[in-house]
């Protein structure tokens, strides 16, 4: 953690059509829950693409 106040955060609209913050980095990709952390290669997958529904801007 920074400084505080040195965090810049935006707004996400969830499934359930709830408005929650998270940080400006990720506001574009989002971690995946475990059982989507391998793709069919075997290979852990680092980040999804967050929909373009959720991002509020």
């Amino acid at each position: 953690m920074g400084k505080t106040g040195s965090i810049e955060w935006g707004r996400i609209k969830g499934r359930k059509g709830k408005i929650r913050q998270v940080e400006k980095s990720n506001l574009e990709y989002k971690r995946p829950g475990p059982a989507q952390r391998y793709n069919s290669a075997g290979t852990k997958r680092r980040r999804f693409k967050r929909s373009e529904k959720a991002v509020q801007k």
